[in-house]
């Protein structure tokens, strides 16, 4: 990109990962960086001036999960919009999951990846690598070439490594390069059609429901093997209380690296919003209860989840037509996660700014071993405005994403990301 103009935001107030408080001040950026902050700043000759009053200016967001169908299924999202889609939510950095067509799981793959990100897309976009060749959870994928491209995560997301035996020795053999594994835990012969939770709800509606002892049991078996092997294992987006639970109970010990994410739609959906067979709302772990959502919430703010992730899953509108049992899991989350956080927690008080910095910003970007990107005099900018008393209206038109399989849909919730920034370049502006 050329270099941008400096720009000066007036009255802006900082959010910061590491205090409560914020701090108002004017902030100038140029060549990239923050030149200075501080009060009573001027603007340079030819600087863009904008009026922050009223609003907060914060690190801009990175994903750790989620779902680009690039390549072969790329009419429901590719890089270019899903980048874009990212961009539109707050969040300059992003990781694809590997579960594509074909898989993720060579140097080959990789390369063509990252060759396309680096054409189309105007953030940083990191891939994951397959754990087994195909997802097939039968033998071991060509770790060492993917290692070689710079994957650093090993993950068959989007179903268990079902071989307890082939995943250990991923993990004794990766684990040597600095490598780490993401675990998407799930028993499938217990999980059953992946619908919607075991409980009231699916006898209400006549599905055979998918217990939570068939993510949890998969959750104590991955870090048993991380422990073993002295691995770092990663849970993916954990759905219950005892799940969570199980995770901490290890973090305790302290003898084995384990780290975890929860999604925005396990925070705040339980099975009781699936009415009458909304399949906006069905997706894999399944929501499970209200004492969930409660208990996740929690394990947020005291760092049992080290990091906040969207699982951004995209489908077309035929595919979510679908009967629900039928019809795909997932829904999309780059654009809804910082303004619906904001709605249903940090407005009401139940969640600090701090909090949702550190968890959607700072610690996404330290597991991938990138810096995080405060704001402060000498940093390389890169950050968002956000308006926090106005509204953002989520129509098909307003989202880059090719799909619109969200909860969301149609709905105004409150909060606004007014502007997004990268190196000094102004990626979005409202």
């Amino acid at each position: 990109m050329p270099d941008a103009a400096p720009l000066l935001i007036k009255n802006v107030r900082i959010v910061s990962a590491d205090s409560t408080e914020f701090r108002e001040a004017d902030v100038l950026v140029d060549g990239g960086v923050y030149k200075q902050i501080g009060s009573g700043l001027s603007a340079p000759q030819g600087a863009k001036e904008i009026d922050g009053r009223g609003r907060l200016l914060m690190p801009a967001m990175f994903d750790a999960h989620v779902h680009f169908r690039e390549p072969g299924g790329e009419a429901k999202e590719d890089i270019a919009s899903g980048s874009e889609a990212a961009i539109n939510g707050g969040i300059t950095g992003v990781v694809m999951m590997p579960n594509t067509t074909p898989s993720i799981d060579s140097g080959a793959v990789v390369k063509m990846v990252l060759d396309k990100a680096k054409d189309v897309s105007r953030i940083p976009v990191y891939t994951s690598g397959c754990v087994t060749k195909g997802r097939e959870g039968k033998e071991l994928a060509a770790i060492d070439a993917m290692r070689s491209l710079g994957v650093t995560m090993l993950t068959d997301d989007g179903d268990s490594t079902n071989d307890a035996a082939v995943l250990f020795r991923a993990m004794q053999y990766a684990g040597e390069f600095g490598m780490f594994f993401a675990s998407h835990c799930e028993v499938p012969e217990l999980a059953g059609p992946r619908a919607l939770n075991d409980g009231p709800m699916a006898y209400k509606l006549g599905i055979k429901g998918s217990p939570a002892c068939a993510e949890e049991i998969i959750i104590d078996r991955d870090i048993r093997l991380a422990h073993a092997a002295g691995a770092h294992i990663h849970i993916q987006h954990v759905s219950s209380k005892l799940g969570m639970e199980t995770i901490a109970w290890w973090k305790e010990r302290g003898d084995v690296k384990v780290t975890a994410e929860v999604s925005p739609h396990h925070l705040m959906f339980a099975d009781e919003d699936i009415g009458d067979f909304d399949t906006h709302y069905k997706m894999n772990p399944p929501l499970r209860t209200r004492a969930d959502n409660e208990a996740l919430l929690e394990g947020l703010k005291n760092g049992v989840f080290d990091l906040l992730a969207t699982d951004h899953a995209p489908h077309t509108p035929f595919e979510k037509a679908q009967n629900f049992t039928e019809a795909p899991n997932g829904i999309t989350g780059l654009e809804t996660a910082l303004v619906s956080m904001h709605d249903r927690f940090v407005a009401r008080g139940e969640l600090g700014w701090d909090v949702l910095v550190k968890r959607y910003s700072a610690e996404p970007r330290r597991m991938m071993g990138l810096d995080p990107v405060p704001v402060e005099e000498g940093a390389t900018a890169e950050f968002l405005i956000f308006d926090p008393e106005a509204e953002t209206t989520f129509t098909a038109d307003f989202m880059k994403s090719k799909a619109s399989n969200t909860p969301f849909l149609d709905k105004s919730l409150k909060g606004s990301i007014d502007l997004v920034a990268r190196e000094g370049q102004i990626l979005l502006e409202r």
